[in-house]
């Protein structure tokens, strides 16, 4: 059978009938859509979201986008809520309520309780006038014309356009708040852009006695050892009030190598580079990495406002820091 058997064709029919469930979706983008969004704008608590069976978990994903876009929001189960989470709600939270028949039975036994609290209620049902949605105070309707699945039992088409409605209020929100990718990143520390967006030169660079620095009538023996000591492949030159005077690097050693230069007389500040390239430490580590790419350096020196270097830091670290 499974030789035979058309895959392509029914995946592609799938495709087309949630696309057209989505089109259709268009039309209920309305004033009731303008009210959920405003008074989940307003809200001085936080948006609690429920579900049962596949509508809860759209709901969970639609609470887990609320909370990383600004919106606070967490899922709180139906059947549970019966059993004692109902105290987690508290009368300043706005509750959406997700089920497509509007009569989820768990869902009713709650909404007794949520009215005499008195809090404001969405509900998300393909039909007005089912239960629910005439206890909603906003109602938003996720109707749609047939599901994907044969058989108009599995949740298909119906939980794809819950779940854009759910996008449409995170993102309606997002832009009404003026939310940043910086305020993103706060929300998501542990991932790529949370790293990108929130780590300075100051998380990364080596300072105190691991950061490399020799005088500049220090001898090239000396910086060498220093080179070495540190793992940096630098080390920081400094003059005698403590600013930078230069750089010297094992790209350097290769040079005076094929020059025959004594390394044990020959002070450092005779082979070291001038006018290096420094950042300050609270430039963001992703713009450090740029100006790496850009200058093709592996390293970079950080700097005080008074030209002293107060760290250092290379590639390696920047990988290890996970900002690449």
């Amino acid at each position: 059978m499974s030789k035979s058997f058309d895959y392509r064709k029914v995946g592609l029919r799938v495709l087309e009938t949630e696309i057209a469930a989505l089109r259709g979706l268009q039309e209920y983008i309305n004033d009731e859509f303008n009210r959920a969004c405003d008074l989940m704008l307003r809200c001085t608590g936080k948006v609690i979201v429920m579900g049962m069976g596949k509508s809860g978990h759209i709901a969970r994903k639609m609470a887990a986008s609320f909370a990383s876009t600004g919106t606070a929001a967490f899922f709180v189960h139906p059947g549970e809520a019966s059993h004692g989470d109902l105290g987690m709600i508290s009368p300043q939270d706005v509750v959406i309520a997700i089920s497509n028949s509007g009569e989820s039975s768990e869902i009713l036994a709650v909404l007794p309780v949520l009215k005499r609290w008195g809090n404001p209620l969405i509900c998300m049902t393909s039909n007005s006038a089912s239960t629910m949605g005439n206890e909603a105070d906003i109602h938003l309707c996720i109707r749609v014309p047939e599901e994907a699945c044969p058989l108009g039992l599995a949740p298909t088409a119906s939980t794809t356009a819950t779940l854009v409605m759910g996008d449409a209020l995170a993102v309606a929100l997002l832009e009404a708040r003026g939310f940043t990718s910086e305020d993103f990143a706060m929300s998501h520390p542990g991932g790529a852009l949370g790293r990108k967006l929130l780590l300075r030169n100051s998380d990364l660079m080596h300072s105190g006695d691991l950061l490399p620095a020799v005088s500049r009538q220090a001898s090239i023996r000396d910086a060498l050892l220093e080179v070495s000591a540190k793992g940096l492949g630098m080390t920081t030159i400094l003059n005698e009030d403590g600013t930078l005077a230069g750089l010297f690097t094992d790209g350097d050693l290769r040079r005076i190598l094929d020059q025959r230069v004594d390394i044990h007389q020959t002070r450092i500040e005779s082979v070291m580079k001038t006018g290096c390239t420094t950042v300050p430490a609270e430039m963001l580590a992703a713009e450090a990495v740029q100006l790496m790419q850009t200058k093709k350096i592996n390293g970079l020196v950080v700097v005080d406002k008074s030209n002293r270097p107060i760290g250092a830091f290379n590639m390696h670290d920047v990988l290890k820091a996970g900002v690449v």
